[in-house]
């Protein structure tokens, strides 16, 4: 028994399940750094070897989809949507459907953790000017841009992990996933309405958000280099990190928009996250240890390379580590042909069961208590929880008629 790699890896995980380590200031992107450093410190690994272990497509295409992202943000994309709800005569229930609708079609093709930064302060200032309460419309980005985001190989981290590792085809999995995703964002919405039960208004302090200057010019570009990007995943089998990463070139030239302040709205704790947990995951698998726990998990009555196995797994896994942590964990036992679609997408749907379940959540969390407006657990949970159920549900349903 390699008792320091187990040791780590215990450690890491505790720190992805709580959020950091007692006593530290360690939140969870430290806690999987600081347990790298410690396996190559401890000699468990050689430096070369860490090295070897970090899946540099992945980290690729996660960053070149990162700046696309980023450059819109930094040309004042988001406020134009933000704004166009904003000023909309909708009814309340019918600006939640855009919302919903919205968040989850951008999160689809931006990423989702970037399109709830860059949305939750827009909308909390819009609803309040309209004299609305912004806790459904938050709770129709969180939920809605991860059932989105769940469509494709692009749409979230955990995603283009899965799609990278398992060399999964971008349009294979959109047969799987589009449907069930598309309608887990009508069902999100229906059951957001039947629980605010009318109660949309609130007296409540206008708040101002941070805004951004519109350039056309910059979002009509990053528009159209995005659009492409899609294209060439839809249409052709060249390498999806190589096609990011050329997408990310072409929008940082520019004559007026420094590069600098469209790298700083990259998300770098993510790239560092995925590093420090692909060294942790790596010593473990290395030690022997991995194929001990699924041996155990076999003996146990639970084949995680089963399809039934590996999607009700997955749920309790992504809400206590994290969806991210948990797909890097279930990977190596992917093996079914459709374990790919499984693992994405109970990993996705499964993140709007609590509030700790994807990154995304948290980031509106975060970004409406720096406003003034409560979004805790209790808040998430009572409409995460049957958001979860539901999606899931369809989601398990249409799998299994996929593979009849």
């Amino acid at each position: 028994m390699d008792w320091p790699a187990l040791t780590v890896f215990v450690l890491v995980y505790v720190g992805m399940a709580i959020g950091g380590l007692p006593y530290l200031a360690l939140d969870r992107t430290g806690v999987a750094l600081l347990g790298a450093i410690a396996l190559i410190a401890g000699d468990r690994l050689t430096a070369e070897q860490a090295w070897a272990a970090i899946h540099v497509d992945t980290i690729a295409l996660l960053f070149g989809m990162m700046v696309l992202s980023a450059r819109l943000q930094s040309a004042g994309f988001y406020e134009q949507v933000a704004g166009r709800l904003a000023r909309s005569r909708l009814s309340p229930p019918a600006l939640l459907l855009v919302v919903v609708l919205v968040s989850g079609l951008l999160s689809a093709v931006l990423t989702n953790d970037v399109v709830c930064l860059a949305l939750a302060p827009l909308l909390v200032e819009a609803a309040l000017r309209r004299g609305l309460a912004p806790l459904p419309y938050l709770l129709g980005l969180s939920c809605g841009s991860n059932v989105g985001s769940a469509a494709t190989l692009i749409g979230n981290p955990q995603n283009m992990l899965i799609g990278q590792r398992l060399g999964l085809d971008f349009v294979d999995y959109l047969a799987d996933a589009g449907l069930p995703s598309l309608l887990g964002l009508f069902a999100t919405w229906g059951l957001l309405v039947l629980l605010q039960r009318g109660r949309w208004t609130e007296s409540h302090p206008p708040v101002a958000a941070e805004h951004r200057a519109f350039d056309g010019a910059q979002t009509w570009k990053s528009l159209l280099v995005t659009g492409a990007v899609v294209v060439l995943f839809l249409a052709t089998s060249w390498p999806r990190d190589h096609v990011a990463l050329a997408a990310a070139g072409l929008v940082l030239l520019s004559r007026r928009t420094r590069s600098r302040a469209t790298l700083a709205l990259v998300d770098w704790q993510l790239l560092v996250l995925f590093a420090g947990l692909f060294v942790v995951n790596h010593a473990f698998e290395a030690a022997g240890l991995l194929a001990s726990t699924f041996a155990a998990l076999r003996a146990a009555g639970l084949d995680p390379s089963e399809p039934a196995t590996l999607f009700v797994v997955t749920v309790p896994l992504s809400n206590l580590v994290s969806n991210v942590p948990a797909v890097m964990l279930l990977l190596p036992a992917s093996t079914h042909p459709e374990a790919g679609a499984i693992l994405a997408l109970s990993s996705t749907l499964a993140g709007n069961l609590l509030l700790v379940g994807s990154i995304a959540n948290l980031i509106v969390a975060d970004q409406a208590a720096r406003l003034g407006v409560r979004f805790g657990w209790r808040e998430h949970a009572r409409a995460g929880l049957p958001v979860a159920v539901v999606t899931l549900g369809i989601a398990a349903a249409w799998l299994a008629l996929r593979g009849s």
